[in-house]
């Protein structure tokens, strides 16, 4: 299968689909629109009304046929996920029949060397989605070596990221490091590559995107978003790519699909209702003949669960990690 046509092939699409399980006159959220590969499924169930986001114009601007063809069923909007009940609610859909959305870089993305999300192609050093804000070179540049090993050990679960940090710091003293090649060659150079396993770079590459995207706070505030503008009944399906993610995921289900369990020890507390029921006790992976097809797809897990018609709980206050606007400000 070519590159061009595996970017427009949703990891474990069909199951995605299958677990939204849209029904006719039920209006849902692509929350990460992409080549639109859920979308397609949603609006092949007749009646279906589909709010498309995506923070990357690119990829809006590449659904245009698609909303063309649905008839009024699909819309389109640029903004982030974590803003899909502000989104929902510009729309005229204060609730939904169900959430979807595909956590973390897409295949297009990767594909453009100008983008520089990926070291398989020489280019600037950007690894924004949105196109605004700070890029990856910006961080690379202004953070403390103490502020880079933490965002690479963090949000990369690299090792050595203290070793690299020390690499980055002293080589940009040099010269700055404004492509994807030159961060690449430099981190081959701190971390040994070994056989059969993944590039040097890519932990360091992963956790530069992750940080600049400020994907996990974002992961967080959407699925507290898609909580709120579930109709009793509605499904959210959610499709992550690596641990970080996934981890996010299950611990927002489990905090959510049960009562937290009191003790006989101390005074009974009113324990918020579940407003989830979980679908997946288990995530859904994809099988060979995908994984064969499209090797993103090795390590994506998918997890599903049904909105109880309970209020949604209080948001879940966010992790002491670094984040962007105190390492290298607005941009």
């Amino acid at each position: 299968m070519s590159m061009s046509a595996q970017r427009h092939i949703s990891v474990l699409g069909r199951e995605a689909v299958e677990w939204l399980a849209p029904r006719a006159g039920g209006i849902y959220v692509d929350a990460t629109f992409g080549a639109g590969g859920y979308s397609r499924g949603i609006l092949a169930v007749a009646g279906t009304k589909v709010i498309g986001i995506d923070r990357d114009r690119t990829a809006i601007a590449g659904g245009f046929v698609l909303v063309d063809r649905s008839e009024g069923r699909l819309v389109l909007v640029q903004d982030r996920f974590s803003r899909l009940a502000d989104v929902c609610a510009a729309q005229g859909a204060d609730a939904v029949d169900g959430v979807v959305m595909d956590v973390g870089v897409s295949s297009m993305q990767l594909d453009q060397a100008e983008r520089g999300f990926s070291f398989r192609f020489d280019g600037p050093l950007d690894m924004r989605m949105g196109q605004e804000g700070p890029t990856a070179s910006d961080v690379v540049a202004r953070a403390s070596e103490a502020d880079l090993a933490n965002i690479i050990y963090i949000f990369g679960e690299e090792r050595n990221s203290r070793r690299i940090a020390r690499a980055v710091v002293a080589a940009r003293k040099e010269a700055p490091i404004v492509t994807t090649r030159a961060l690449a060659e430099l981190v081959a150079k701190v971390v040994r590559a070994k056989p059969n396993e993944i590039h040097p770079a890519t932990r360091t590459f992963q956790a530069l995107r992750i940080f600049v995207n400020e994907e996990l706070d974002e992961l967080h505030a959407a699925l507290s978003a898609a909580e709120r503008v579930l109709k009793p009944g509605g499904r959210l399906v959610v499709v992550s790519f690596h641990s970080l993610e996934d981890r996010i995921v299950k611990n927002f289900l489990s905090q959510r699909g049960k009562a937290a369990a009191g003790s006989r020890h101390l005074p009974e507390v009113a324990q918020a209702a579940p407003s989830f029921e979980i679908l997946t006790k288990r995530p859904i992976t994809p099988g060979e003949v995908e994984v064969a097809a499209n090797p993103r797809a090795r390590s994506a897990k998918l997890r599903a669960a049904e909105r109880t018609a309970a209020p949604a709980h209080a948001g879940d206050s966010l992790p002491a990690w670094p984040r962007l606007s105190d390492v290298v400000g607005g941009g």
